[in-house]
């Protein structure tokens, strides 16, 4: 198995294929979702720490880590929270938390705004779930129709690099392998791509009109005062700090920590500061 990694292995059947998610520990529920080029062993440090006092399930959307990689699918924001509903609905779950990085922002809040009665509390790292027509150069080249597949599908060149655009220290060898380990091949990377693909820039793209739900719905969380933590990686390239300051302009009462050090893997930068603050949240 991969470095860090040995969590028992879940599946579960959707529409174009099968989620595959991590179901382990025993008490309240924490659901963790990752982004993009990312996969469920983004969480692995978090996974075991607080297994030992909740029930932590970390699922890999579907395209990504060990979840099928279907060829033909609407990759897309709104089929992603519809996927997630429909695990938490499968497993029955009536109360949980979520812990959130990258796309997993948009996906997690865009199920827990549908399901604010049972959303308890959040955990934000280096994501957005609001508009901003910000992206970087080396990002947009990777949406364009042809030559982004041949740069993100052909020459991966979208989770190749992140190993080291993505941190500011250096990623450990096995560590780096394990996270574009499931994006061996062309076939593989779908979901990468279309994930770049489908940034919510301007009004006739896919997923903004499902953004814009999203970020009006924000507000449901403040009104119920629901407890929010963001611990953020100021060395990101991606996610810099203009989308920091528009999470604390929403959430001024929310507990953040600021890594001027950590990249936008916050969790592979600055885990031993990040766990006991993440472990208290859950705590209190």
């Amino acid at each position: 198995m991969f470095l860090d990694y040995s969590f028992p292995s879940n599946f579960f059947s959707v529409q174009g294929g099968r989620l595959h998610y991590v179901d382990i520990g025993e008490g309240p529920v924490i659901i963790m979702v990752h982004g993009n080029p990312t996969w469920s062993y983004y969480y692995r440090h978090l996974i075991t720490l607080l297994s030992k006092t909740n029930r932590v399930i970390a699922l890999d959307n579907m395209g990504c880590g060990l979840s099928d990689k279907p060829q033909n699918y609407p990759y897309c924001l709104a089929r992603h929270i519809d996927n997630l509903e429909a695990l938490i609905d499968h497993l029955q779950i009536r109360k949980f938390s979520l812990v959130v990085h990258d796309w997993g922002g948009a996906i997690g809040f865009g199920c827990g705004v549908r399901r604010i009665e049972s959303l308890e509390k959040i955990v934000l790292m280096n994501t957005a779930a609001f508009r901003s027509e910000r992206i970087p150069l080396r990002i947009s080249l990777c949406r364009m129709p042809v030559l982004g597949q041949i740069l993100v599908r052909l020459f991966n060149g979208f989770a190749w690099p992140a190993q080291f655009m993505a941190v500011n220290k250096k990623m450990n060898s096995k560590v780096a392998t394990a996270f574009i380990a499931p994006y061996n091949s062309w076939k593989n990377r779908v979901a990468i791509y279309h994930f770049v693909k489908d940034i919510p820039l301007k009004e006739n793209d896919t997923s903004y009109s499902t953004l814009i739900d999203i970020e009006n719905s924000l507000s449901k969380i403040k009104e119920r005062a629901i407890p929010l933590l963001i611990c953020w990686g100021g060395k990101d390239f991606c996610f810099n700090d203009s989308f920091y300051d528009e999470w604390k302009k929403r959430f001024p009462d929310a507990e953040s920590h600021y890594f001027k050090d950590g990249g936008h893997y916050v969790l592979e930068d600055k885990i031993d500061e990040i766990k006991p603050i993440v472990e208290n949240f859950f705590q209190q």
